[in-house]
């Protein structure tokens, strides 16, 4: 078979084998210490912890640290201080000239900001660290703390929890330096999957024992849009639209020779460019409801509450929807700089057949990437509301209804295909097929 063959080849490049066994290893103890419970906390007492964490916005958070905030694990909060530091320090590139300056320095710049993302992705772990020790007190028996709620258990356990998420950023970067793929990305989609056969089983038997009705019949028909919808997602995150661009030699009075055009090539601008961001993005905003009219008693507010932490209800998913589109076009503006191409473009001789080099054509290529990101925009709402419509219209249950769309599903779909884009140059280098290709092996240039 193909896929054997491909294995086996990947096998025979010894750089590429150490590399995925590291990867694999290092994921290995990112999910072990995801099962570690903090010191002085007993485990068999964390079942009401489980059941705040099987449905809401706490279910989404626990979805991606793999299970390890309903564990009360080290690794509690997972790598997403780092991440909310990531968002943070990008929108803090716009308005923050210092910032700019180091975007536009090149590698070393990159070293800076991301030693000034990890000091920030501690200063925001020391601030959530407390806030989900106390959560543990509210949650859980006076019984299951060995030490009580004790000044010493907190600042220890602040410590640790912040010491988790600090190693687990640790297992990222070395992932990305020294293994295959983005270790920060493969960190959560690990998290994500390790929940999934849970949710699947808990689902599975609540069809056959009759608790939700429609038995194997709908199992096999949940299965099935559940592969539609991974093929949507696929098609979202590989979706491009190609720009034909020509090239001409210049004149020496700066034009350029008629009739002695280059080889034709293309500008891909993605339909859509801006990842799952605007989906976390949103997300991020829609605590802040929540957060504000949990500060008053009056009955409007406590409706407030109710509609915004209930991520399957109407409103929740219609506001979260339009902050989505919203997001979307925000930071595709940011990420695709339209004005930067048109002009290396004009610098390299290129130019779009009927648009003048400079200002003209970077107008063109921000009318094209506005016509592709409405529509892609809307794609990526309709599939991250998903979970909510498969929760509706088909009696699926919460948790397994998380996997049918959504961030979830996305950060999934979109870190296999980086990781194996990956694993294919490499083999392709050496002159293999790679996964996604057909056809014998390459045969070696001289």
């Amino acid at each position: 078979m193909k896929l054997i063959e491909t294995i086996k080849s990947i096998w025979k490049i010894e750089e590429l084998k150490n590399r995925i066994l590291l990867t694999l290893g290092l994921l290995l103890v990112y999910r072990f210490g995801a099962q570690v419970v903090l010191p002085g906390i007993d485990a068999s007492q964390l079942g009401k912890l489980g059941e705040q964490t099987d449905s809401g916005l706490l279910g989404l958070l626990n979805a991606f640290t793999g299970g390890a905030f309903s564990n009360a694990s080290i690794f509690a909060l997972g790598i997403m201080p780092y991440i909310s530091a990531s968002i943070v320090v990008q929108l803090m590139g716009i308005a923050i000239p210092y910032l700019q300056k180091l975007q536009k320095e090149g590698e070393s710049g990159r070293k800076k900001i991301n030693q000034i993302t990890r000091w920030l992705t501690i200063a925001i772990t020391l601030v959530q660290g407390p806030g989900y020790i106390y959560n543990l007190f509210n949650i859980l028996p006076e019984s299951a703390f060995a030490m009580g709620n004790s000044f010493a258990f907190i600042a220890s356990s602040v410590i640790i929890i912040t010491t988790g998420c600090i190693f687990a950023m640790w297992l990222g970067e070395r992932i990305t330096d020294k293994g295959i793929g983005n270790g920060i990305s493969l960190l959560i989609m690990v998290g994500i999957i390790a929940t999934l056969p849970q949710y699947y089983v808990q689902n599975f038997i609540s069809r056959v024992s009759g608790e939700e009705g429609g038995g194997l019949i709908m199992i096999l028909i949940e299965l099935v849009i559940w592969f539609v919808v991974i093929l949507a997602s696929i098609l979202l995150v590989m979706a491009v639209r190609q720009v034909p661009v020509q090239y001409a030699r210049r004149t020496a009075d700066g034009g350029y020779e008629k009739n002695m055009f280059g080889s034709r090539q293309y500008i891909p601008l993605k339909l859509n460019a801006s990842g799952v961001m605007p989906i976390i993005f949103a997300q991020a905003i829609m605590f802040v409801p929540a957060a504000v009219a949990g500060l008053s008693n009056s009955e409007a507010a406590q409706g407030i509450t109710a509609e915004f932490t209930n991520i399957f209800g109407f409103w929740y998913n219609l506001v979260f929807a339009l902050l989505i589109i919203v997001f979307t076009y925000f930071y595709t503006a940011i990420t695709v700089p339209t004005n930067k191409m048109a002009d290396d473009l004009k610098r390299s001789g290129g130019f779009v057949a009927g648009y003048r080099p400079g200002t003209e054509t970077g107008d063109y290529l921000d009318k094209i990437m506005s016509q592709i990101t409405l529509p892609g925009s809307i794609f990526l709402a309709i599939i991250a509301v998903f979970p909510a419509i498969a929760v509706k219209l088909l009696g699926i249950q919460q948790g397994w209804a998380l996997f049918f769309g959504g961030t979830s599903l996305l950060i999934m779909v979109g870190v296999a295909i980086d990781t194996v884009q990956q694993v294919n140059s490499y083999l392709l280098n050496r002159h293999y097929d790679g996964l996604m290709k057909t056809g014998n092996k390459r045969k070696a240039v001289a």
